[in-house]
């Protein structure tokens, strides 16, 4: 029997605004603008990614719908939702103290990495971690 191979290749994050949301995710994260494709005349299909990202991406999803727009910041229940990891936890989390990115809390080192909190442009929370060599 063959092995099924499975991967998740994108996921959503709701925005207000399909340009701000690219500027905060390319600008101050550093993604890759993967895609922008104008689909309709109020639709596109815009995707990024952190650089050196092999499996996934998240899709920008501008909402459409009062439901949508009540969504926008607290997709996960004001739980972390999200997580980005890194090879150099420090050179990124200063480049991303001059981007004025919003932090929750300063870092710690724990037993799976060094981690800190942050929020997007609409105050979804993310973990920013670096593996410890034992979790890689």
């Amino acid at each position: 029997m063959n092995q099924l191979k499975q991967r998740i290749a994108q996921v959503t994050i709701v925005v207000k605004c399909y340009d701000e949301a690219i500027e905060f995710y390319t600008k101050k994260l550093n993604f890759t603008l993967l895609e922008d494709t104008q689909l309709n005349e109020n639709k596109r299909w815009v995707t990024v990614a952190p650089p050196g990202a092999k499996e996934c991406c998240l899709l920008l999803a501008k909402a459409t719908s009062d439901k949508q727009s009540k969504s926008i910041g607290n997709q996960t229940g004001g739980r972390v939702g999200f997580f980005l990891f890194t090879d150099d936890f420090w050179r990124d989390y200063n480049q991303m103290i001059k981007r004025n990115v919003k932090f929750r809390a300063e870092p710690s080192v724990t037993n799976y990495g060094t981690v800190v909190v942050f929020e997007d442009l609409y105050g979804n929370l993310w973990d920013f971690i670096e593996p410890s060599k034992t979790t890689r």
